[in-house]
């Protein structure tokens, strides 16, 4: 039987169970897709951990807590094996990108067929698997803060999923791109347009060394209290900041908050706009996915702790 990957309970990685479930089957509107590869996002072990912020009721189903125990996984890859009586334009046999989709971490998912996107028949599964979550969720970020040709914008987490996702999009818009990272991942950030500053105690004077003239927005995909400090200290118009994460002391700095919950900006539409464009850059050759590492579907919770260790530049991703 087909197997899902789901949280017995509130807690740690070792929570996570592989169980057999009845294959899915498609509703009128939508179509089952057997998974070849699923994106891992700090999200999915939020839901499960007790540690993700409050959800206002009309995100819960994006946000994965539709059900009393939360589906994890926000992002798959795979090929269509149902289609629903309403559907067209989608066929069985067809490589395809689901986003945004609940329970990826699965053998076979169902989804509307408004979250089908076709795969780029040159992409890998890995990649088109871990595409959409991070790459929406930079163009998003960038977007709230305004971030265009001739700004000097500091990407806090440059070397994460996200982080490596914003590098590129910001550098392609013409932006000067500092990103704070590890310096193992520098070399990476360096290729990839951005100009690498170590984080931690002295970040500011670095930032400013790298960025004499100032910087004008600054993206928070790391989450820290360095990272909000120091992009109050260097940024004059905080509407320019922008933050993926929800604490409260983020809510009372008057910046931009994204997310699912009361006073965040859930960027809906424009997320879903980025989804074609993201396509048309990885097709290109103009966007790179990152992938760290893969995993087999049993190992779901390994790969969650090495998620939540924060060591690996781009993306981990779960194949079945």
């Amino acid at each position: 039987m087909p197997r899902i990957v789901r949280p017995t309970a509130h807690g740690t990685p070792d929570v996570l169970g592989v169980v057999e479930v009845p294959t899915p089957h498609a509703a009128a509107d939508g179509v089952v897709v057997e998974v070849r590869a699923a994106g891992v996002n700090p999200i999915d072990w939020k839901l499960y951990s007790g540690a993700f912020h409050a959800v206002d009721d009309d995100h819960k189903d994006a946000a994965g807590l539709a059900a009393s125990m939360p589906s994890i996984g926000l992002e798959c890859a795979g090929v269509v094996t149902e289609v629903g009586a309403d559907v067209t334009g989608v066929r069985i046999g067809d490589e395809v990108i689901v986003y945004p989709v609940t329970a990826a971490y699965a053998d076979y998912v169902s989804a509307p067929a408004t979250a089908i996107l076709a795969k780029p028949a040159g992409l890998g599964w890995a990649e088109a698997g871990s595409l959409m979550l991070t790459g929406t969720t930079a163009v998003h970020a960038l977007h709230a803060a305004g971030v265009a040709a001739g700004d000097a914008v500091l990407v806090h987490g440059g070397s994460g999923g996200v982080g490596l996702m914003g590098v590129q999009l910001a550098a392609a818009a013409g932006a000067t791109v500092i990103a704070t990272a590890a310096e193992r991942n520098h070399a990476l950030l360096r290729e990839l347009g951005a100009t690498p500053v170590v984080y931690g105690p002295g970040l500011a004077g670095r930032v400013r060394t790298a960025a004499p003239h100032g910087v004008s927005a600054a993206v928070d995909f790391a989450g820290t209290d360095e990272a909000l400090q120091v992009s109050l200290e260097l940024v004059a118009d905080r509407t320019r900041i922008a933050s993926i994460t929800g604490s409260p002391r983020r809510a009372a700095a008057g910046i931009k908050l994204l997310g699912y919950g009361p006073g965040q900006d859930a960027g809906t539409e424009i997320r879903s706009a980025a989804r074609g464009a993201l396509i048309d850059r990885v097709e290109s050759g103009a966007l790179r996915v990152i992938v760290d590492t893969t995993f087999p579907l049993t190992l779901a919770a390994k790969a969650h702790e090495v998620g939540i260790a924060g060591h690996a530049p781009g993306k981990l991703v779960l194949i079945p």
